[in-house]
C-alpha cells in the first residue's frame, strides 16, 4: 500500500517584495518545501508507519523542482520516495495541470490508498488541486482535515467546519488536505539529510506522463484596487475599555456603525 503526498517546491513567500504594481515579488526568495506541505510530509510519515504503507512524496513544477536541494528537502522530511514531473511548462502551472501531473503519477504508481495535500499552496494559495486532483481520480475529496484513520477499505477524518469538528468516512482511496494543526513539524537534522540522499527519485517529463496539454487562463493585467485613502487613525491607550468606547465612536462617526 501507498500513502501519496503532494507537495510543492516554491519561493519562501517571507522572503518575497511587494512590486511597484502591488504584486509580489519572488525573484529574490529562497525556495523550500511548503510549510503546509511538512505539515502533510510529516501526518503521512506516522500515518504510513502505523499502516506498514509507503510514503511516497510527488511533486510538479519546472526544472528547479527536481534538482537535488528540492529532492533532498523533501525526502528529508521523512518520505521514501520522490516522484517529480519536470517541465519548462510547468514552471508556474495552475491548479488544473498541476492536478493531471499529479493524477497520472497516482494512476501509475498504482496501490495508493490516500493522498495527502497541505492546507495550501504557500505562494498561489487557491486550494485548488487537491479537489481538481480528486476529480481527475474520481475519489472523494476531504479538506480541512485535522485527523485521518484508514481502516477496511475507507477513510475517517475529523475535519473543521463553521460548527465545530465534523467526523465523516468515506471510501477509499481518497485526496485528503490538512489543515496547519494537524500535526507539529520539525525541521531536518543532519541525519535526515544524509539519508535522504539515498532514497530514489524519479524525474518524468509531460512527454512521460503521456499529459494532453491543457489550456488555462492567462494574467494580461494587474492593477491595484482602487479605495479610499487610509485615514491611520491610532488608538492610544492602555484601558482596553477606554480603546473600545474610542474605536465605537470613530466608526460611528465613520458611518461604519449606526
Amino acid at each position: 500500500m501507498r500513502i501519496v503526498v503532494a507537495y510543492k517546491y516554491a519561493p519562501d513567500p517571507q522572503e518575497a517584495t511587494v512590486a511597484s504594481d502591488g504584486t509580489l515579488d519572488f525573484s529574490r526568495a529562497k525556495a523550500i518545501v511548503s510549510d503546509y506541505d511538512a505539515v502533510a510530509i510529516e501526518y503521512g510519515r506516522q500515518l504510513a508507519d502505523a499502516q506498514g504503507a509507503a510514503l511516497v512524496g510527488v511533486s510538479v513544477g519546472g526544472e528547479a523542482a527536481a534538482k537535488p536541494v528540492a529532492t533532498k528537502a523533501a525526502l528529508a522530511r521523512g518520505l521514501d520516495e520522490v516522484v517529480v514531473v519536470s517541465d519548462p511548462e510547468l514552471d508556474g502551472a495552475g491548479s488544473t495541470r498541476t492536478a493531471q501531473a499529479i493524477a497520472a503519477v497516482v494512476k501509475e504508481l498504482g496501490d495508493v490508498e490516500l493522498v495527502l495535500a497541505g492546507d495550501s499552496s504557500m505562494d498561489v494559495g487557491a486550494r485548488m488541486v487537491p479537489s481538481v486532483l480528486a476529480g481527475l481520480l474520481g475519489w472523494p475529496m476531504l479538506s480541512d482535515v485535522e485527523k485521518v484513520t484508514l481502516a477496511d477499505g475507507s477513510v475517517s477524518v475529523e475535519r473543521l467546519v463553521s460548527e465545530g469538528v465534523q467526523s465523516i468516512t468515506a471510501a477509499a482511496p481518497a485526496v485528503v488536505s490538512l489543515t496547519s494543526e494537524a500535526v507539529k513539524t520539525k525541521a531536518p537534522g543532519m541525519k535526515d539529510l544524509l539519508a535522504a540522499g539515498k532514497k530514489p527519485v524519479a524525474v518524468k517529463s509531460l512527454a512521460d506522463s503521456g499529459l494532453v496539454a491543457v489550456s488555462e487562463g492567462t494574467v494580461t493585467a494587474r492593477a491595484k484596487l482602487d479605495g479610499p485613502a487610509r485615514k491611520g487613525v491610532v488608538i492610544d491607550t492602555s484601558d482596553p475599555a477606554a480603546a473600545a468606547a474610542e474605536l465605537v465612536n470613530a466608526l460611528r462617526a465613520a458611518g461604519v456603525l449606526g
